[in-house]
């Protein structure tokens, strides 16, 4: 183990420069709270470092309930153009949300106040961008032509909020804003979905579920470039990788099972199986149970929702065994997987126990 002492020496030799050694221990630093007692290969996954952080939250909430009640307020009861003062307001809670992301995330780099910063400041640009372009009559007409680009433009705002701050969590909601933009950009072009299943059925009328099979794919993409760039998940990157892959697997899982359950015939049912069992071994070889369990946890929900009393409390028992079961020997299976794949990059996965 290498000590303050061993890189103090280090910058006195000569061998790194002072601002490496910051960032060096800067990122020593980053890695204790939820990775430092992970065992070898275990994924890190951390939502808060302790209750000061929930404290934060909860009152970040509550002043955020309350800016939304005195604007809400001042707009009924006073003669002022409604549209103009939600772009005024929304202005302004922007300037104040990253203020404060430069308090709680940069300087006290906290994890659950940084999660609700991010999802306080894209609702926060969906509503100003929708009060300055969206046309609230056509949208109630099913005219959905106005609604893209103020999804759009809340996205970019995202994206601009993760590239200074890095908030992992953020690339996830940037990548569901993109979806909708997608999806609202279809309905203009192609009308509107007849039903929420018109979104992941592939024999539906309508690109919806083919734009959600395409962007799934994406996603899991851009996660794996993530991931490959940091193999032992020691930096930020691994993390940006977990939540693109909370993202990809429901949106790839979802579409691909509810299309082959909607078929309903045997040959079908054996192909999800062969679908699942793909996707399980996909996510051993990659070394993310995140994207497991995600897609585990969409497949009982359509086995609650399409099968019903017909198969689903099987289904569901079964998907319970072979998760305890991989839970279990995760690290046994992936080694042997992996030696049964030397083709594979094994340099640039994590490695196995």
């Amino acid at each position: 183990m290498i000590g303050d002492d061993d890189i103090r020496a280090a910058v006195a030799a000569g061998i790194v420069t002072e601002a490496q050694a910051a960032n060096l221990c800067s990122l020593a630093d980053s890695r204790r709270g939820a990775r430092e007692n992970l065992t070898p290969g275990d994924e890190p996954f951390e939502l808060f470092r302790g209750f000061n952080e929930i404290f934060i939250v909860v009152g970040l909430l509550i002043l955020s309930s309350g800016w939304v009640a005195v604007n809400a307020a001042i707009a009924t009861d006073q003669i002022v153009d409604v549209r103009a003062h939600a772009m005024s307001m929304a202005g302004i809670a922007a300037v104040v949300l990253w203020l404060l992301g430069a308090y709680f995330i940069r300087r006290r780099r906290m994890v659950a106040p940084a999660i609700a910063l991010t999802l306080l400041f894209f609702a926060n640009a969906v509503s100003g961008f929708t009060a300055a372009l969206s046309q609230p009559f056509m949208v109630a007409q099913d005219e959905y032509s106005s609604l893209p680009w103020p999804f759009l433009l809340s996205t970019l705002a995202l994206w601009a909020f993760w590239w200074w701050f890095r908030v992992p969590f953020a690339l996830a909601i940037i990548a569901m804003g993109l979806f909708t933009v997608a999806i609202l950009l279809a309905a203009t072009a192609a009308g509107s979905p007849d039903s929420l299943d018109a979104l992941f059925l592939l024999s539906a009328g309508g690109p919806f579920a083919w734009i959600t099979l395409a962007l799934g794919f994406a996603v899991f993409v851009v996660a794996m470039r993530f991931d490959m760039s940091d193999p032992h998940r020691v930096t930020r990157r691994a993390a940006n990788g977990f939540w693109l892959h909370l993202v990809a697997a429901p949106a790839l899982v979802n579409t691909l099972a509810l299309s082959l359950l909607d078929a309903g015939t045997a040959l079908s049912h054996a192909t999800l199986v062969l679908v699942l069992t793909v996707i399980a071994l996909v996510a051993i070889v990659i070394d993310r149970r995140s994207f497991l369990m995600a897609a585990v946890g969409y497949s009982v929900a359509l086995a609650l929702t399409v099968l019903g009393g017909d198969g689903a409390p099987v289904t569901i028992l079964s998907l319970g065994v072979v998760l305890l079961m991989l839970g279990a020997f995760w690290e046994r299976i992936r080694a042997r997987l992996l030696r049964l794949l030397p083709f594979l990059p094994l340099d640039r996965l994590p490695p196995s126990g």
